[in-house]
C-alpha cells in the first residue's frame, strides 16, 4: 500500500477533523501544515503531531507532498487551488469548488494543462447512512426514483461561529455553504442534474453576531439567504429543495426520495452516520434499516484517502472535481434562475459516483482499494 504525503493548508475552524482523521487513514500522511496566521499552523502542527509548520510557499515547495488539502475559506477555494496546481500537486478542496463557475474553468483548465487532478468535499456522502441509502435503491426497495424533497433550514450561523461574515458574502449563504452536502447527496442517490428554476429572497439582511468572539457585531448579507428551488434530474426524478437561514423552526425531513414502490427517508447529509428509512406500498408503518457500510462516525478526509487511493492505481475516486465542479454548477444556477426568472439547463454533467462496497473497515485503505477493485470487477463481469 503506498502512502500519500499530504499537505494541509488552512488551520481554522474546520481543519482539526481533517488533522485527527487523516492520521487514522493508512494511506495518508500529514507531512505539512500553512496558515496566513503563522501561530494558527504551528499550534495545529503541535496538537496533532506534524512534522513541520511552515508558509504556503513552503508548503508548495516540498517535493515530498503530492495532494494538497485546501481549508481555506470559500473565496479563497479557487486561487488557493490555483496555486497548488501550478506547484505540481493535486488539490483537495472544502466545498464549493469555487465561488463561480468562471472561476473554477480556470481551475479545471489548469489542471487538464498540468495532467493534474483535483477533488471537493464534502465526503460526506461516503459515510454508512448515504451509501446505505444508495445500496437500497440500487437494489430495489422503492422501485425507480421519480421525487426528491430536500430541506435545510435554520437562522444562520452568526449565534455560534466565531468568524461568521463570509457566510453572508458571495460563496457563502445557505445554498453555497450547506447546499454541496445536500446536492452531492442527491446526485449520488438519483445521478446529475439537468435544469433547475428557483426563487430567491433575503429576508434579513442585517445580522447580529451572538457568538462570544465578536458578540454585537453586524453582518450585512450580500446573498440571498432562503433559497426555494426544482430540480430535473437527467435520470427523470424531479426534486424540490429549500435552502435557508431566515427559518427558526420547521419539521421537514432532510431528504426524502420518492419511487415508484415506495418511499426513503435519507439521514442527515451533513453527517456520516444514521438511520435510513423505507415505506414500501402496503407496509402500513415505516422501517428502520441497518446500516450495510462503515463510516457512521465523523469520517472528514475520507474523500481525501479514497482520492490517494485512486491516484495511486490510476483509478477513479468519489469526491472528484467534477462531482464538485457539477454540484457547484447547479447552485449557480439557483441563483441565476431567481435574478433571471427563468429555467436554466445545466451545461456540466458528471458520472454518478461509484457505490463504496459494503461492510467497508474505518482503518483499511489497503483492504479499501482491494474492495473497490473487487466491486468493479463483479460488476464488469456481471451478465
Amino acid at each position: 500500500m503506498k502512502t500519500t504525503k499530504v499537505g494541509i493548508v488552512g488551520c481554522g475552524n474546520i481543519c482539526s477533523i481533517y488533522f485527527k482523521n487523516c492520521r487514522r487513514f493508512r494511506n495518508l500522511e500529514i507531512a505539512a501544515c500553512a496558515d496566513l496566521v503563522p501561530e494558527r499552523a504551528r499550534a495545529k502542527a503541535e496538537e496533532f503531531g506534524v512534522p513541520k509548520a511552515c508558509s504556503v510557499d513552503e508548503l508548495l515547495a516540498d517535493p515530498a507532498i503530492e495532494i494538497v488539502i485546501n481549508l481555506t475559506i470559500p473565496k479563497a477555494h479557487a486561487p488557493v487551488n490555483k496555486r497548488i496546481l501550478e506547484a505540481g500537486k493535486h488539490a483537495y478542496g472544502e466545498k464549493p469548488y469555487a465561488l463561480s463557475i468562471r472561476e473554477a474553468d480556470e481551475v479545471v483548465a489548469l489542471a487538464e494543462k498540468k495532467g493534474l487532478r483535483t477533488g471537493c468535499a464534502p465526503d460526506t456522502f461516503l459515510g454508512g447512512g448515504i451509501q446505505t441509502c444508495r445500496k437500497l435503491i440500487d437494489d430495489g426497495w422503492i422501485g425507480k426514483p421519480i421525487g426528491a424533497t430536500a430541506f435545510m433550514m435554520g437562522h444562520g450561523h452568526e449565534s455560534w461561529h466565531p468568524d461568521p461574515e463570509f457566510y453572508y458574502q458571495p460563496g457563502g449563504g445557505p445554498m453555497f455553504d450547506m447546499g454541496p452536502y445536500y446536492l452531492t447527496a442527491l446526485v449520488n442517490l438519483l445521478g446529475p442534474v439537468a435544469s433547475v428554476a428557483a426563487m430567491t429572497e433575503i429576508t434579513f439582511p442585517h445580522r447580529t453576531i451572538t457568538s462570544e468572539k465578536k458578540f454585537g457585531a453586524r453582518v450585512e448579507a450580500e446573498i440571498p439567504t432562503h433559497v426555494t428551488g426544482v430540480l430535473r434530474f437527467a435520470g427523470g426524478a424531479i426534486g424540490t429543495i429549500i435552502m435557508s437561514f431566515d427559518v427558526w423552526a420547521h419539521g421537514m425531513p432532510n431528504i426524502e426520495i420518492y419511487g415508484t414502490e415506495g418511499s426513503m427517508r435519507v439521514p442527515d447529509p451533513n453527517g456520516f452516520g444514521g438511520v435510513p428509512r423505507v415505506k414500501r406500498a402496503g407496509w402500513a408503518d415505516w422501517r428502520d434499516f441497518s446500516l450495510t457500510h462503515a463510516f457512521s462516525e465523523n469520517s472528514r478526509g475520507l474523500g481525501v484517502s479514497d482520492m490517494a487511493a485512486g491516484l495511486a492505481d490510476r483509478g477513479s475516486y468519489r469526491a472528484s472535481g467534477e462531482l464538485g465542479y457539477h454540484v457547484l454548477e447547479v447552485m449557480e444556477s439557483f441563483h441565476v434562475s431567481a435574478d433571471q426568472g427563468k429555467h436554466v439547463m445545466l451545461k456540466s454533467s458528471c458520472k454518478r459516483p461509484e457505490p463504496l462496497p459494503a461492510v467497508m473497515p474505518f482503518d483499511g485503505l489497503d483492504e479499501f482499494g482491494v474492495l473497490t477493485r473487487l466491486a468493479r470487477e463483479a460488476r464488469k463481469a456481471a451478465p
